[in-house]
């Protein structure tokens, strides 16, 4: 196929959603440093290995799971042309994430309770690392909000249809890659921790 045929809104389009991409493949190159160095300092003397992960986390992770369900729902109702559900779906998304966000900060306060800290003489570099990839994480789900408001503003406003879903399918994309990478993130936890 080439990509320089089709009409200007197509080729718009197929930009669009590969800058996109570009980015998500970004995330995944960052991410998988970070994760590979976990690894390899894993291997150090004071590395933790009797912690347990804040139960925040798992419930952190039902509630993003639910999240992207909750997305998917709304661009059915819009497929069907009911904006008005899909604008209380994409609502409910966008509450899941701040739960999300919150339940996380409730696991950073648990790993304080229990003596973890991310800097400092009583930190630990398993911690830190524990405490950086969640953090950059939250960072981008907070972009992920970021972008499901215009979304919502966008099918409050009806500018979306079956026919132009471009906006809430690069949302929806970005939504559900942050899903997956927190997924990713806690089974590398538990397994590598």
């Amino acid at each position: 196929m080439d990509l320089t045929q089709g009409s200007q809104e197509e080729k718009n389009a197929r930009a669009k959603k590969m800058m996109l991409w570009f980015g998500i493949a970004s995330l995944i190159m960052g991410f998988a440093g970070w994760t590979s160095a976990y690894i390899v300092s894993s291997s150090r003397e004071d590395w933790l290995t009797n912690f347990e992960l804040p139960t925040a986390f798992l419930y952190s992770t039902l509630i993003i799971i639910i999240s992207s369900g909750t997305s998917m729902l709304a661009k059915k109702a819009i497929d069907k042309n009911n904006n008005s559900l899909a604008f209380k779906y994409l609502l409910l998304t966008m509450f899941l994430g701040i739960g999300f966000i919150l339940l996380q900060f409730s696991g950073f306060s648990e790993l304080i309770g229990q003596g973890y800290y991310f800097t400092g003489p009583t930190s630990s570099i398993t911690m830190s690392y524990i405490f950086l990839i969640a953090a950059v994480h939250i960072v981008h789900v907070i972009a992920g909000l970021i972008s499901l408001v215009v979304v919502l503003y966008n099918t409050y406003k009806n500018k979306y249809s079956h026919d132009n879903m471009l906006g809430f399918e690069l949302g929806a994309t970005f939504w559900h890659f942050l899903d997956a990478l927190w997924i990713y993130l806690i089974l590398f936890f538990y397994f590598f921790g």
